[in-house]
């Protein structure tokens, strides 16, 4: 044995008990085992090692799911991602603490159309960063723009729009400067030289997303053929469906997808960004591929009046935003359990399928599934444990207790 296996058999083992465990597609009535931060094979604990738990929680009958992760967020409680402050990550640290309480244990802080000087200058403070008892882990950044439609912009400022017709990717590094700590870039594919960019972002390990945009669906076919596999928030600020040419929307059930390949698109299920019908169309053409985003916008748990969101005012009337003085919506004020819940009433899809939508999928997309986005043996023990009407009772990173909803503390 290993010097590094003999610490691990040594590291205190955590049994989570009477609870219903999300794994294979299933709520099964099994415990979980936690160990070192990841989650455990009983079986090898039992017959290898001939150990049993220094310590078992009673989860009292609840559901544990795989954490939340949430790859389309723009800030929230007054943080404003896209803005320069004296301090950028103490900003994001904190929006990392309070959406614990929505179960989410991971996210991609995401920067809407901005001027060059910001992405230099805010882009190097915002690091990949585990989580734990401070806050949801990043993922890497989420740039949304500049790079998009005049036509389709939606609340992104006209002024700042590019384009990379003149020197492709360089004018690509020269906007948003090193992408070390960027994980998703949204495009518009109907740009002049797009599948040159996708591909040199790609290369780099950079998922590439469809979005704000009038591409047809040639052009979203050959941009997802040059290596792009998300869709950003489907529906939205793009071309309808129509039935001659259906569009980006069209990807859903493309038969020109290279082979194996899955296109994953992100859905606000705020109920107000999608119609119930149009969520039920999405998920019954292609359920494996929904990945449930939030689209939060600074305003994100301060409730009604006027915010921002990057160079934009922004109006909160209720559950809606709006670009102010306009009806043009601007990201969502819904955090991620309640989208969570709003997607399995619409759709009626299977709880097992509404909790995968907000886990399971963002970490394929990412290509994480290996540690995030499962409860599978050797995962990361990143999990929120839910009661039978998908409130948030408890949130877990790396095995520790994170966050604990009041009445679950009595």
């Amino acid at each position: 044995m290993m010097r590094g296996e003999q610490g691990a058999t040594r590291a205190p083992v955590l049994q989570f008990t009477n609870c219903r465990i999300l794994r294979g597609g299933a709520l099964l009535r099994e415990d979980l085992w936690v160990r070192e931060g990841r989650i455990l094979d009983p079986e090898k604990l039992f017959f290898d090692e001939r150990r049993v738990a220094d310590e078992q929680r009673d989860c009292g009958g609840y559901i544990l799911a795989p954490g939340f992760i949430d790859v389309q967020i723009n800030g929230g409680f007054g943080v404003d991602f896209s803005k320069i402050t004296e301090n950028v990550g103490s900003g994001v640290a904190l929006v990392a603490q309070r959406i614990l309480s929505h179960g989410v244990t991971s996210f991609c802080p995401t920067l809407v159309t901005s001027p060059p000087e910001i992405y230099h200058k805010v882009l190097p403070q915002i690091p990949v960063k585990s989580g734990g008892p401070h806050g949801a882990g990043v993922l890497g950044v989420h740039l949304e723009g500049p790079f998009i439609s005049q036509e389709k912009r939606g609340a992104h400022p006209e002024a700042h729009l590019r384009s990379f017709e003149a020197h492709a990717f360089h004018d690509v590094l020269a906007t948003y400067g090193p992408l070390d700590n960027v994980r998703i870039v949204t495009l518009a594919p109907e740009l002049g030289r797009s599948y040159e960019v996708i591909q040199a972002l790609t290369a780099q390990g950079i998922c590439v997303s469809l979005g704000h945009s009038v591409a047809d669906l040639q052009a979203a076919e050959e941009a997802v053929q040059s290596g792009a596999t998300f869709i950003t928030h489907l529906f939205n600020a793009m071309l309808p469906f129509h039935h001659r040419d259906p569009g980006i929307v069209g990807l859903l059930t493309s038969d020109r997808l290279p082979p194996g390949r899955c296109i994953f698109y992100g859905m606000i299920a705020d109920g107000i960004h999608t119609n119930p019908a149009a969520l039920r169309i999405a998920y019954r053409a292609h359920p494996h591929g929904l990945v449930l985003v939030t689209d939060a916008v600074p305003a994100l748990g301060l409730g009604n009046g006027r915010h921002t969101l990057g160079q934009q005012d922004v109006e909160v009337d209720g559950l809606t935003a709006y670009v102010a003085g306009t009806k043009t919506l601007c990201g969502s004020i819904a955090p991620m359990d309640v989208c969570v819940r709003h997607f399995l009433q619409a759709t009626g899809c299977s709880v097992e399928a509404a909790l995968e939508a907000a886990s399971l999928h963002p970490a394929q997309l990412l290509g994480l599934e290996k540690s995030k986005g499962s409860l599978d043996f050797g995962a990361d023990a990143d999990f929120v444990v839910l009661d039978d009407n998908l409130r948030v009772q408890a949130t877990y990173i790396s095995g520790e207790l994170v966050w604990q909803a009041e009445e679950a503390r009595q």
